[in-house]
């Protein structure tokens, strides 16, 4: 969905995530410690790890080891394994 950070800064490394399905605090603290991988248009796989819930919906935080996500990444789609 976005960067984590606030109205006057963003964490390139940190991303909001909304995963299908999930709609709750306590089903999105289930997919903790899972790997995330986002696959850019060239097949380069950058990788990050879901470290919390964020908020009451459902939405998690996940945390990119790399640079973090350029901005073409927001909106797209992720793989969670």
């Amino acid at each position: 969905m976005s960067y984590r950070g606030s109205h006057k800064t963003q964490n390139p490394k940190q991303m909001i995530i909304k995963v299908a399905g999930v709609d709750t605090k306590e089903a999105a603290t289930g997919l903790k410690g899972k790997t995330v991988v986002w696959t850019t248009p060239t097949g380069k796989k950058i990788e990050g790890k879901i470290s919390n819930p964020h908020g009451n919906k459902g939405y998690v935080r996940a945390i990119f080891a790399e640079k973090g996500l350029p901005g073409q990444a927001l909106g797209t789609e992720v793989e969670i394994e």
